[in-house]
């Protein structure tokens, strides 16, 4: 049977303090409702529809890309219940499972389950239920003399006596049939909270002989967020889980505690990541790397055998095996680096393109420029780029050598096997096996310092 989905995201998060709609706050560098949206993708639903309310301009905006997913608006946040109807509205057909944008940690896996038990025991109703006693808010299951589930209570509504009896908890996960969801319309509104509750159906449905079932899940998978505190456990939960998977595919962390992978990253194996060290974005690491403390390399591509240095940031650029890069280097965006590379100390590169065996060992930038092969860059040298207006490029031929503290002003071309001598200013094209030299001839004046330090004690 075709299966829709609906995500209710919708809910103020008042307790989060922010102007940042709930669903958007990240973990682990992404938002919420995005672990929500992929955790379903698997299950390949006929339709996705979630359900926003405060900031929907701002979540459509970030959900860009999330082409299969239609929206609708909670225009006055009535409750689950209430939002559910609005989504039903947007499907004709089939069977509905429901779940909360603002639980990152559900997996794809969970569903699965809940999907596969449903089909197998002809069920007109599952959800997912966890025990957990250390944490609140959650409904309370409660089942008849034979163990079947005869409704849910919310928490803020159960009485001390039904907290104490009932340690089976609500994971606000469901698969309805449609012959269920007729149901909506027979809610009413909760005289206290002026709310519609979707778990009503629960009660309503068992009531009425339809077969109900709770399946249990890891505590963990349900976690909601509401608070900054909420959003730091579960994202600890997230990077506990990255770090263990990629230990047991070769990787080691000298330290896991204090390594941020995120959760599109890939790891090769036998690659070494050292404490305080930041990987995020889709970057992928190859093998045998060595990713020294203080480094943050975001949406870029490492080869084999590279080793990063401590303190580098390396942003959406590529390294080829076998080059080191650091310490105190940054590669800005569209920065290319072919393979047994040096980028040394404080060096800086943006959108430049740079060839095998080249090395620019320290104090250097490098931007707008294209560099061939075994180029020697000396200390200091800067590629002026820039007029105040416009970028211009520079062209380093391969076999090229760069002495310190040289300034190439683009355009400019150094052509193949050339050399330009330390302290040059280079503003024209310096052809193939030429030495270019910019810089006044030297004078030496005899005596000169003998003579300031005696005008100076005339003076004293």
């Amino acid at each position: 049977m075709d299966l829709n989905v609906v995500i209710l995201a919708a809910g103020r998060g008042k307790r989060m303090n922010s102007q940042t709609p709930k669903v958007l706050h990240q973990v682990l560098g992404r938002p919420m409702l995005r672990y929500a949206i992929d955790a379903v993708k698997p299950l390949r639903p006929r339709k996705t529809v979630v359900v926003i309310g405060n900031g929907a301009d701002l979540v459509k905006k970030n959900m860009a890309g999330e082409d299969h997913i239609s929206f609708v608006v909670q225009e006055r946040l009535l409750g689950t219940g209430h939002a559910l109807a609005i989504a039903k509205k947007e499907f004709k057909s089939g069977r509905v499972l429901v779940l909360n944008g603002d639980c990152p940690l559900i997996a794809s896996g969970t569903l699965k389950m809940l999907s596969a038990r449903h089909n197998r025991n002809r069920n007109a109703l599952s959800f997912l239920s966890f025990t957990d006693d250390s944490i609140s808010g959650y409904g309370r299951i409660f089942r008849d003399e034979r163990g079947r589930v005869a409704g849910i209570v919310e928490d803020k509504h159960a009485t001390p006596d039904e907290r104490k009896k009932f340690k089976e908890l609500n994971g606000g996960v469901y698969l309805l049939e449609e012959e269920v969801l007729g149901y909506l319309e027979k809610i009413r509104k909760n005289k206290s909270s002026g709310e519609y509750y979707l778990t009503d159906i629960v009660k309503m449905a068992a009531g009425s002989g339809k077969k109900v079932e709770a399946y249990t899940c890891p505590a963990e998978e349900i976690r909601g967020v509401n608070d900054r505190e909420e959003l730091f456990g579960v994202s600890e939960i997230l990077k506990r889980r990255i770090t263990r998977k990629w230990m047991q595919k070769g990787v080691t962390f000298i330290d896991p505690q204090t390594s941020f992978v995120g959760p599109l990253v890939h790891i090769g194996k036998d690659t070494i990541v050292y404490p305080n060290t930041y990987l995020e974005g889709r970057t992928r690491i190859g093998k045998n790397c060595v990713i020294y403390p203080g480094s943050r390399i975001y949406e870029s591509v490492l080869g084999d055998g590279i080793v990063i240095k401590d303190n580098t940031v390396i942003e959406e650029s590529r390294i080829g095996d076998g080059s080191a890069i650091g310490p105190f280097a940054h590669l800005r965006p569209r920065s290319i680096i072919g393979r047994s590379v040096k980028i040394g100390n404080f060096v800086e590169t943006k959108k430049t393109f740079i060839s095998d065996g080249t090395k620019a060992s320290h104090l250097t930038y490098l931007g707008d420029a294209v560099i061939g092969k075994n180029v020697n860059i000396g200390a200091g040298t800067i590629t002026c780029n820039y007029d105040g207006k416009n970028k211009f490029s520079t062209v380093i031929e391969s076999d090229v050598f760069i002495g310190s503290d040289s300034q190439l002003v683009a355009p400019v071309k150094v052509g193949k096997g050339a050399y330009v001598a330390a302290g040059a200013t280079v503003t024209r094209d310096v052809p193939s096996g030429d030495l270019a030299i910019s810089r006044a001839r030297q004078q030496n004046l005899k005596g000169w310092a003998k003579k300031r330090r005696e005008e100076s004690r005339v003076k004293s």
